[in-house]
């Protein structure tokens, strides 16, 4: 929950979940009308929108959100040389000017975080990360560089967000010399990112840590699986694909086979997928040999926007349970 004591910087729910609830009804009504997955997927996505409005009357209601919206929206957005300004002020020891640059980014959270709305937080506490990491990239950011803030602070507000997920329902327990690593790895990117104005490379992430290319490669997907493999098949499914593929990575030769197994079973439900709709999901779960691609990267191979990516993304993962509900076969069986 949101405290008082917070106020001036923390954000409620934003009404943009009604706008993307508007954009999926537009969405479905276009699908064709002889998808045998049509009425299923409607009556699934009319259950989790009357869940998804009760999740949201417990932490306050409807109204509170829209008003702190409406609150938050009197801040206006800052321009570049607005935001040199303040950052200048804010180095000096401004604290009027460090408020005036976390309350014009609040929005910036707020979009960030409609991303992680069902991954195991409930909205106001993934609000609450991403206003920490926005606080902290006002501290950290460096003006002098030329680089835009939000450029900078959106590093900051998933790197929070995405922590405190992976905090809060990670159940895998890594070897200590990988979560060593993770550490490591997480240390220098902050610096790497003020230094370059953008995220950091593989190899430039290797040099800073003095380690192969490779070993970065492996500690960015070990991480990617944690978190991804913990987000629920849909917004009703508790099952998640960590309850289907165990990391690999962390496993012995047998267990290793298993899942090789599993993984197999998984490709066989998603062959009934469309094409597209398949090739999105072995993307964001890395179920292709390769790490979990983001919704941005997704999205431009396709030539399509980020958000119809994860409308395609959320139909898909409704229409595998819907597939595996109609056989009598249940996620568990697949372990």
């Amino acid at each position: 929950m949101i405290s008082k004591k917070k106020k001036s910087y923390e954000v409620d729910v934003d009404d943009g979940l009604e706008k993307e609830e508007d954009a999926r009804e537009d969405d479905s009504s276009s699908e064709e009308t002889d998808d045998p997955f049509a009425e299923a997927l409607k009556e699934d996505a009319e259950e989790e929108k009357a869940e998804a409005d009760n999740e949201v009357e417990e932490e306050g209601g409807l109204d509170t959100i829209r008003s702190y919206l409406k609150e938050i929206r009197k801040s206006p957005l800052l321009t570049f040389d607005e935001e040199q300004e303040l950052a200048k002020r804010i180095v000096k020891g401004d604290e009027a000017a460090r408020q005036k640059m976390i309350e014009s980014n609040l929005r910036l959270v707020v979009n960030i975080g409609k991303r992680y709305i069902n991954r195991g937080l409930p909205f106001s506490d993934i609000i609450e990360e991403g206003n920490l990491g926005l606080m902290k990239a006002v501290e950290k950011f460096k003006y002098e560089k030329g680089f835009k803030f939000s450029t900078y602070a959106s590093w900051w507000i998933r790197q929070s967000i995405e922590r405190a997920i992976i905090n809060q329902t990670r159940t895998i327990r890594l070897p200590v010399h990988i979560a060593e690593s993770i550490n490591s790895f997480m240390s220098v990117l902050g610096p790497l990112i003020q230094d370059l104005g953008r995220e950091p490379s593989v190899e430039e992430v290797a040099e800073k840590m003095d380690v192969e290319v490779e070993e970065v490669r492996k500690i960015r997907q070990i991480i990617r699986k944690t978190y991804s493999l913990d987000r629920p098949l849909g917004d009703k499914d508790e099952n998640s694909l960590k309850d289907i593929i165990e990391d690999t990575a962390i496993l012995s030769p047998a267990k290793t086979t298993e899942g090789i197994k599993r993984r197999e079973e998984i490709i066989k439900w998603l062959d009934l997928l469309k094409e597209m709709e398949k090739d999105i999901i072995l993307m964001r779960f890395g179920l292709d040999g390769c790490e979990p691609r983001t919704l941005e990267v997704i999205g431009k191979q396709f030539g399509i926007t980020r958000e119809r990516v994860r409308q395609i993304e959320a139909t898909s993962l409704s229409k595998l349970r819907f597939i595996t509900n109609k056989r009598s076969i249940k996620f568990e069986e697949l372990l």
